[in-house]
């Protein structure tokens, strides 16, 4: 397994070339979010992952965590890498200053859990949803549930969970049957069982909140039934220490393809007189309230997909500069590296630039709610908080699924070597597996981008989305260099067959549900290849004008420039046949009709 180094020169092109981070910096409260800031944190953090939790993926991954008398225990080194991950202050890098955080932008943020991701993923997914549950009380929360809980949660003393499920449900949370029954001095008892709950236990820290869907009982069936309530493990004392043992319990841990050294836990609830909660919000608002959460989760999610592909494509790349094999097929010398056939370099350059696009669209994202957070326009605000929510999905299922089709890609440059789990190789793979599930599949991701996000204003956001688009061909267009005139080309073509697609999907509505269903997912790949290319294309402007100024690096700007050229040459294209499968709706599986499933 290669070391994994962290491209910091990528995204700080990224975030200071395409989301613009010296604007959002001057955004009241970002102030500290200077450039030398920036320099400051990328490089500590690409020091960190790169030293402390790199080394310790493959451990990991090879012994897994174990479920003993006392609970979980995680893999050796697990605790250390934890207190120095606190101890340096990550777990609050975005978090409000009044709870000990150091409340800097996403935009900044996201760099540094893309890196966390990269080197370790195991160990990035007990803060990811520390952070989504510190999100959650800050949103719904009472003034003395924030002051128990938010400090600790923030600095990491204590970690979060998110509990939806039930062996029943799945996806379909409306049909929970945790119970919650009011007491007399108005805490609740919970009764009932939650599955797949991420770090649901573990050794890394002294509490575990944990944030479960449960049902009142006099509540109405269904997701409007449902109700937020904060359980710790353990009941805090008055000095906000750890008291008593709570009613939860980890009664198993899933062994998994991947994520080894992840705890996913089946807790029960109440086996023992009923778990203590603490209602959170209003009652029957409590998917409403988990939605915040998982909001944050599912960027996050998305950017565990980019994390891994960028570290397929660090192995595949370095692998293919010493492996030796085969002739070279213009000098005829024998053998070479294979970096060096042209296969080998098609597969690493779309490993390359699907990695750098969806980062792209991932940190945008990101940037769009710096803005909607701290803008002072208010107009403003709402249409950067309604585009960014409108490309969360896309970051979500674009960047997963590109996850696994790289990882798969890294396999593949490897060849047997790849499917022998000594090289690691194996591994980004098979963590990268889950993340098109958990958080929401991919196909709940497209129907979220079509139904809460593309229809709830009519196709408003959609058509801002366009002429942003719009704009980046036509400036690409207008460009003197040739290269960038055929990214413009290409990229406009591609808009083309979006806006028409988007267009098409009306009639489908008019046919009934079903078409548009069943066109949602070739829809999510629309907009995540045109998304990709738009950025990609800002991307290639940017550097074209560095070299003009005669500033930087050029050879870096030039690198720049061929990987938006070859994405829009490889990827771009694709939209058309996308469109083509969305327009067509359920028009085969009609076909099919009564011979379901034949």
């Amino acid at each position: 397994m290669s070391d994994y180094i962290a491209p910091v020169k990528d995204m700080r092109f990224v975030m200071d070339e395409i989301v613009g981070l010296a604007e959002i910096a001057r955004l009241p409260g970002y102030e500290d979010a200077t450039a030398e800031m920036a320099d400051a944190i990328l490089d500590e953090a690409a020091r960190f992952t790169g030293e402390v939790l790199a080394p310790l993926n493959r451990v990991g991954d090879t012994e897994g965590c174990r479920l003993g008398p006392h609970g979980v225990t995680t893999p050796p080194g697990w605790k250390e890498a934890y207190a120095a991950f606190r101890a340096a202050g990550w777990n609050g890098i975005t978090a409000p200053g009044e709870f000990g955080g150091q409340h800097l932008p996403e935009t900044l943020a996201v760099a540094v859990r893309e890196m966390l991701c990269s080197a370790n993923l195991s160990f990035s997914l007990g803060p990811l949803l520390t952070n989504g549950a510190v999100t959650a009380l800050l949103t719904c929360a009472s003034d003395e549930l924030k002051a128990t809980y938010l400090e600790k949660m923030v600095s990491g003393e204590w970690t979060g969970t998110m509990n939806l499920t039930e062996p029943q449900a799945g996806s379909d949370l409306a049909l929970v049957r945790t119970r919650a029954e009011p007491q007399a001095d108005g805490s609740y008892r919970l009764f009932g069982q939650k599955i797949f709950i991420t770090y649901g236990d573990h050794d890394l820290t002294d509490n575990i909140v944990h944030l479960v869907l449960a049902r009142l009982p006099d509540a109405p069936p269904g997701v409007k039934g449902i109700s937020l309530f904060l359980v710790p493990k353990f009941l805090p004392n008055a000095d906000g220490s750890p008291g008593a043992r709570n009613d939860v319990h980890c009664v198993s841990i899933e062994e998994k393809l991947g994520i080894h050294a992840s705890p996913t836990c089946v807790l029960a609830y109440g086996d023992q007189g009923g778990a203590v909660g603490y209602l959170l919000g209003e009652a029957n608002r409590g998917l409403e309230y988990m939605f915040i959460m998982m909001n944050e989760a599912r960027l996050g999610v998305g950017l565990q997909g980019i994390a891994l592909g960028e570290r397929a494509y660090q192995q595949a790349l370095a692998y293919a500069r010493e492996r030796k094999q085969g002739r070279d097929a213009v000098t005829g010398e024998a053998p070479v590296s294979i970096d060096r056939h042209p296969d080998i370099q098609r597969m690493l350059m779309l490993m390359k630039s699907r990695v750098e696009a969806c980062r792209a669209i991932a940190y945008y994202a990101a940037g769009l709610l710096d803005r909607a957070q701290a803008g002072s326009d208010p107009d403003q605000r709402r249409r950067d908080l309604y585009l960014a929510e409108f490309l969360i999905p896309i970051v979500k299922g674009g960047g997963t699924e590109m996850g696994v089709e790289v990882t798969s890609l890294g396999l593949q440059i490897h060849g047997g070597m790849g499917f022998i789990e000594e090289t690691g190789v194996a591994q980004y793979w098979r963590d990268s597996r889950i993340t098109t599930i958990y958080e929401g599949t991919t196909g709940i991701q497209a129907n979220d981008l079509l139904f809460r996000k593309l229809m709830r204003d009519q196709g408003a956001t959609a058509k801002v989305l366009f002429a942003e688009v719009q704009a980046t061909a036509r400036a690409l267009d207008a460009a003197a260099e040739p290269q960038l005139q055929a990214i413009g080309q290409r990229l406009g073509d591609a808009l083309k067959a979006w806006t028409e697609a988007t267009e098409g999907l009306a009639s489908h509505a008019g046919n009934g549900l079903s078409g548009v269903l069943a066109a949602a997912v070739p829809y999510l790949y629309l907009a995540v290849t045109v998304c990709g290319g738009w950025l990609m294309g800002k991307a290639a402007l940017a550097a074209a004008a560095r070299l003009a100024q005669g500033e930087g690096d050029a050879a870096f700007y030039r690198i720049k420039i061929a990987t938006a050229r070859f994405y829009a040459d490889q990827m771009l294209p694709q939209a058309a046949a996308y469109a083509a499968t969305v327009t067509s709706g359920d028009a085969a599986l009609r076909e099919i009709g009564d011979l379901w499933p034949g």
